[in-house]
């Protein structure tokens, strides 16, 4: 088993949980199959049960590593030469600067941490040039990008993974091939990502904000959770049923959607609207806080009650004496 260094602890506020199973990790790199002269990156390598048998393959990789620590080891370990460090935060990393980004040719892998799965893949996929991407993510999340429509697992997330890329689920993994062990299964996807045009990439942001939109209500019928967005006839227009939900609309309509959208709203049209929104709810909120905000009584000051006479005009008795 590939067990991490004694003296290298597992970081809760970094999400780390260490693959040390052999197995699963010799099916990783199957999946990823690295060649000498790919440009790799990796994310999150930890204690390098990936980065060793990729870096054997490829002899050359590039790794994110957010904790000063695991950087420090990795960059004296004399067993991974051909590896190229960047410490820093992987949702902060310019990933269309990277060699082999401007061929189309960036190979993305790791084992991310699941507390920023979703932020870090909406990151990723802003980026012309990358090739295929190899992700160790939580079970759940892979049926999530994996799913069609009328699935309880069909969101936001689905829609919007779909549209830049195609999703290929590779292979399951138990707690059990990590140390520690997390509380939920785990399961590895490959995403491959879909040559889109300017025009198809500029549409993102509008696709993002009618999801963002139908999915927060996604219990509501679509007249009424995009009714922010669109009127009834709008929607018609387009060919929906106004008494479906969220999840039963396909990739298609949505994309439809978002060209409507276009056409009406200009994005900093889209953000005015968003922070006028925010406003009035946080006003609601203030509101609802004051008025449910229980009456407080003054209480009596016991220590009065005993030392009445502290207030009494003594003149009045030194009158009548």
């Amino acid at each position: 088993m590939a067990i991490p260094p004694p003296f290298m602890k597992a970081r809760k506020r970094f999400g780390q949980n260490f693959l040390v199973n052999d197995h699963i990790i010799n099916a990783i790199v199957d999946a990823i199959n690295p060649q000498e002269g790919d440009y790799l990156v990796e994310i999150g390598p930890g204690h390098a049960a990936l980065t060793r048998p990729v870096l054997e393959r490829a002899h050359a990789l590039t790794a994110v590593e957010l904790d000063r620590d695991l950087a420090e080891w990795l960059r004296h370990d004399p067993f991974l030469k051909g590896l190229t460090l960047i410490e820093a935060d992987a949702l902060k990393v310019d990933f269309g600067t990277l060699p082999g980004a401007s061929e189309g040719k960036l190979r993305v892998f790791g084992n991310l941490p699941y507390n920023i799965t979703s932020p870090l893949l909406f990151h990723l996929l802003q980026f012309e040039g990358i090739k295929d991407l190899h992700f160790m993510l939580q079970k759940e999340v892979v049926e999530r990008l994996a799913a069609g429509p009328g699935s309880k697992d069909y969101g936001r997330l689905t829609v919007m993974a779909q549209y830049h890329a195609q999703v290929i689920p590779v292979l399951t993994v138990p707690p059990s091939a990590f140390v520690p062990p997390p509380k939920v299964m785990s399961a590895v996807v490959r995403l491959k990502p879909k040559n889109l045009t300017a025009e198809e990439r500029a549409l993102a942001p509008y696709l993002n904000k009618i999801t963002t939109t139908a999915f927060s209500a996604r219990r509501k019928a679509v007249r009424n959770a995009l009714a922010p967005l669109f009127d009834p006839e709008e929607l018609t227009a387009l060919n929906i049923d106004l008494d479906s939900r969220a999840e039963m609309l396909p990739l298609e309509t949505y994309v439809a959607l978002a060209q409507a959208l276009q056409r009406k709203r200009s994005l900093d049209e889209l953000k005015d609207e968003e922070e006028k929104l925010v406003e009035e709810k946080r006003v609601k909120r203030v509101l609802k806080s004051q008025a449910e905000a229980p009456v407080r009584t003054k209480k009596p000051d016991k220590r009065k009650e005993h030392h009445k006479f502290d207030d009494f005009d003594f003149s009045d008795i030194n009158a009548d004496l």
